[in-house]
């Protein structure tokens, strides 16, 4: 029973005042697993569409290709799809534990700018 279960990291959570300076100075890329009909609605710039639903190993390395020294950052509307997210990566043996902590939610109560 002793060594069954291997203590996991904990997610890491960022503020949107650190995804936005990530996003500014190119050292994250920033996954949106929200479906597409939301993404579509509103979404942060420069956010990518991976919605939680087709999230697969094969889907990640393909959105991520190209990204060799970005953090990859899951973000959603509230934080609770983003967080199941990097549950899911990490179950693929990624190395992804940064969300947005409160999503595109908290993005916009600090007041900054979405595309619609």
């Amino acid at each position: 029973m002793f060594g069954l279960f291997k203590p996991q990291t904990p997610i890491t959570n960022l503020t949107p005042a650190e995804v936005h300076k990530g996003l500014q100075t190119k050292t994250l890329l920033l996954i949106d697993v929200r479906e597409p009909s939301e993404f579509s609605a509103e979404h942060i710039k420069g956010a990518i569409n991976l919605p939680l639903s087709s999230l697969s190993s094969e889907a990640l390395a393909t959105v991520t290709a190209g990204a060799d020294e970005r953090t990859v950052v899951m973000q959603c509307l509230a934080g609770g799809r983003s967080a199941q997210g990097v549950k899911a990566c990490r179950g693929f043996g990624t190395q992804v534990d940064h969300h947005l902590q409160g999503g595109i939610n908290a993005w916009k109560a600090a007041g900054l700018p979405t595309v619609r």
